[in-house]
C-alpha cells in the first residue's frame, strides 16, 4: 500500500434552497394570500477520524467533495428538503490547514471526532415570511446562499507516546521489533525503513504505550537531504524522544560526530521540538566489552555534553530494553498526572504544540522549496516530491 501523508483537497458545500413565490389557490377561497415556502439549507462537509485508515493516499485521487444543495421551498408553505451533509473520513492523527493563509483549522487525534471545514449556505425565504398587515401580497423572496468552498491541506501525523530518531542503521527498527509486536524490515545496510512504523509496547498486565520509528536522518536533513525531513513531522504528537546512536558503526567514524549531527538537524527542524523530554541511547553495546560500557556512559556525558538520562543497551541481543521501556512507562504516566492536575500546564503545552506546529510548517516548506530549485524543470512545480513509496504500513 503507498503511504502518503500530505495531500491537498477542495471541498465545496452545498448551496442553500431558493424561497417560492407562490399564492393560495384553491376553489371557494377567494385571496388565498402568500403561501410560499423556504428553502432547505445546504449539507456541511466534516472530516470525521477513523482508525480504520493510516493513509492519505486516496486523496490522491479523489481530490474534490461537495456536499448536496438544499431544495427550493414549494407552495402550500413547504420548506424544501435540506442537503445531507458529507462525511469525510480520514486516518487518526490528521492537522487541517487552511491551504491558502496556513490557518490551523484542527486536528483529528481521537478515533470519531469530527471537524466542520465547509458551512452549508443557508436557506432562502419564501414570500409567505414576507407577509404583514401593509403588505398582504409579497412578491418578494430570497435566494439560497452559497455553501463554503476551501482548499485545505491535509498532514498526517501518527499518534505515538515515544519517538525513535537517529542516523540510518543506528538500530531504530532493532529496537521495535524488539520490544513490540511491529515487524519493521530489519536489515545491514542504511534506509531499510521508508515509512513511519507503529508498535505498541506493553509494560506489566495493564500498561502500554505507543512509539514510532521515522527513517533515518541525515546531515542537511533539515534542507531536504534524504527522507528525514519527510518524517520528522510524525515526532510532533510524542511526549519523549529517543536518540539513537550505534557506539560501534562499521565505518569506524565518530559516534560522537553522529550524534551532533541529529541534534543539529532537530532545532533547525524545530527548536521547539528539540526541547521536548529527550534520551539519549547508546545501542550495540554487546559489540564492547562489558568493562568499558560504565565507561563508555562517562565518556558521552563529557564529549557531546549530554546532561540528560543515558541508557546502553543492545536491540539485537534485547539487553537493557526492558528497563528501558519499564522507565519510559514511568515518564509517561508522570506526564499524564500532571497535566491531570495542572491547568496552567496544559496551557503552556497548548501553547508550545501551537508553536512547534507552526516550526514544522516554515521547515517543510523551506525544504520544499530547495528540493523544487535542485530539480527545476516540467517537474518542479509539481507538489509530489517523489517521496511516496510502496511499502506496507506496519502498525500493532
Amino acid at each position: 500500500m503507498k503511504f502518503v501523508d500530505e495531500a491537498e483537497i477542495v471541498v465545496e458545500a452545498g448551496k442553500g434552497g431558493n424561497g417560492c413565490l407562490s399564492f393560495h389557490r384553491e376553489k371557494f377561497i377567494d385571496r388565498g394570500g402568500p403561501d410560499g415556502g423556504n428553502g432547505g439549507d445546504g449539507g456541511s462537509i466534516y472530516l470525521v477520524a477513523d482508525s480504520g485508515l493510516n493513509t492519505l493516499v486516496d486523496f490522491r485521487f479523489q481530490p474534490r467533495y461537495r456536499a448536496q444543495a438544499g431544495e427550493s421551498g414549494r407552495k402550500s408553505n413547504s420548506t424544501g428538503a435540506s442537503g445531507a451533509d458529507l462525511y469525510v473520513k480520514v486516518p487518526v492523527g490528521t492537522s487541517v490547514y487552511e491551504a491558502d493563509t496556513q490557518e490551523m483549522l484542527g486536528d483529528l487525534l481521537s478515533p470519531g471526532q469530527t471537524l466542520l471545514v465547509a458551512q452549508g449556505g443557508r436557506h432562502g425565504l419564501g414570500n409567505a415570511v414576507f407577509k404583514s398587515s401593509t403588505n398582504r401580497s409579497p412578491r418578494k423572496t430570497t435566494s439560497g446562499k452559497p455553501g463554503e468552498v476551501r482548499r485545505l491541506q491535509l498532514q498526517l501525523k501518527v499518534v505515538a507516546d515515544v519517538g525513535l530518531l537517529g542516523l540510518p542503521n543506528a538500530g531504530k527498527s532493532s529496537l521495535i521489533a524488539a520490544v513490540s509486536s511491529a515487524r519493521p524490515k530489519v536489515a545491514d545496510y542504511p534506509f531499510t525503513t521508508l515509512v513511519p512504523n507503529l508498535g505498541v509496547v506493553r509494560v506489566g498486565d495493564d500498561s502500554s504505550f505507543v512509539m514510532a520509528d521515522i527513517p533515518g536522518l541525515i546531515e542537511g536533513a533539515s534542507e531536504g537531504a534524504g527522507l528525514g525531513i519527510r518524517f520528522l513531522k510524525h515526532l510532533a504528537r510524542t511526549k519523549a524522544l529517543l536518540h539513537l546512536v550505534d557506539v560501534a558503526p562499521p565505518d569506524q567514524s565518530d559516534p560522537v560526530d553522529a550524534a551532533r549531527t541529529i541534534i543539529e538537524e532537530l532545532e533547525r527542524f524545530s527548536p521547539t521540538l528539540a526541547t521536548r523530554e529527550r534520551w539519549l541511547v547508546l545501542n550495540k553495546i554487546d559489540l564492547l566489552p562489558e568493562d568499558e560500557r560504565d565507561a563508555l556512559i562517562a565518556h558521552w556525558r563529557q564529549a557531546l555534553p549530554w546532561s540528560g538520562p543515558i541508557y546502553a543497551i543492545s536491540a539485537a541481543q534485547r539487553q537493557g530494553t526492558r528497563e528501558l521501556c519499564e522507565e519510559l512507562m514511568k515518564l509517561i504516566s508522570r506526564q499524564q498526572r500532571d497535566l491531570a492536575d495542572d491547568p496552567a500546564l496544559r496551557e503552556q503545552q497548548q501553547r508550545e504544540q501551537e508553536q512547534m506546529e507552526y516550526e514544522i510548517r516554515q521547515s517543510i516548506a523551506r525544504a520544499r522549496e530547495l528540493w523544487r530549485e535542485r530539480h527545476q524543470g516540467a517537474d518542479a512545480a509539481d507538489e509530489d516530491d517523489g517521496f511516496d513509496v510502496d511499502v506496507e504500513y506496519i502498525r500493532d
